[in-house]
């Protein structure tokens, strides 16, 4: 490992990133080092221009993916060169106004009844019942699950830890799933190697297997899962501050899109057009 490598990444754990956070900032940095062929505290601050260039014009690289690199990137110059350079305020691309899709409960259950596999399909029904995050719900240990409390502990972004209830029927399917298989450590061990969570993809290809099948035609991810969980509960009368802090936000913003996406709040508009007709 170089010795640049090296300070970032103690750089990175001094300021509590989360280890997939490091590794992705890490490859980012890498990516650009390859790109130039050499040692990134070597490239000038228009070389990082015409890489970002580069991204966006010929690679066409989503936004998502802009982000961390435009994060990894920024943090290795700033927090282990110290170039503070004026290129980074730039940089930020534009936020997404695509609202998220959202499954209706009757979708929900139509797909993950069509989930063969036993342990992709309790991690699905964990993401959708808890709203984790697909990483989050991989990375659970059986020390997470308290019983006794009903609760799961999280661990979020940034390794924020959080407590979010879980469902009575919930809590009885993992109970026989681990009368069946006996995890150790991890809840979801991989297949190959126990030491090991399983990876995102197997849980991906189950889903996506199981979305061509319902015969559902909207356009979803796992990551849905979370969205519908969340709509659902505000669509329930859930406090939005209370599903805030179960769906560990940090702002009050970001939780708020889902008040555009339920149907209490379609209707409630549905009705105040329909008003307006009626009193002229």
């Amino acid at each position: 490992m170089s010795d640049l490598k090296k300070r970032m990444l103690e750089n990175m754990q001094l300021h509590g990133y989360a280890e997939r956070t490091i590794a992705s900032y890490v490859a980012a940095v890498s990516v650009l080092s390859r790109h130039y062929h050499r040692s990134p505290d070597q490239l000038a601050e228009d070389d990082i221009r015409k890489f970002f260039l580069h991204l966006i014009n010929e690679r066409k690289s989503a936004r998502n993916t802009l982000k961390i690199y435009l994060c990894g990137i920024k943090f290795f110059y700033e927090k282990v060169l110290g170039r503070d350079w004026q290129l980074f305020g730039l940089l930020l691309p534009g936020k997404s106004k695509k609202l998220p899709t959202v499954l209706s409960r009757l979708e929900v259950a139509t797909i993950l009844g069509k989930v063969r596999s036993l342990v992709p399909k309790m991690i699905l029904t964990l993401t959708y019942v808890c709203g984790l995050r697909l990483h989050e719900a991989v990375s659970l240990t059986v020390n997470d699950i308290d019983g006794q409390r009903m609760r799961i502990r999280v661990r979020g972004k940034g390794n924020k830890e959080r407590d979010v209830p879980l469902p009575d029927g919930t809590l009885v399917l993992l109970r026989n799933y681990w009368l069946l298989r006996r995890p150790a450590h991890w809840l979801f061990p991989s297949g190959q190697q126990r030491n090991k969570s399983i990876s995102h993809s197997s849980v991906q290809k189950a889903f996506k297997a199981a979305l061509r099948e319902s015969g559902v035609r909207k356009h979803a991810s796992v990551h849905t899962l979370r969205h519908s969980y969340a709509t659902h509960l505000l669509e329930d009368g859930v406090d939005l501050r209370f599903i805030q802090m179960l769906l560990g936000h940090r702002s009050p913003s970001t939780t708020a899109i889902y008040t555009h996406l339920t149907q209490r709040s379609e209707q409630l508009v549905q009705n105040a057009v329909n008003r307006l007709m009626t009193d002229s």
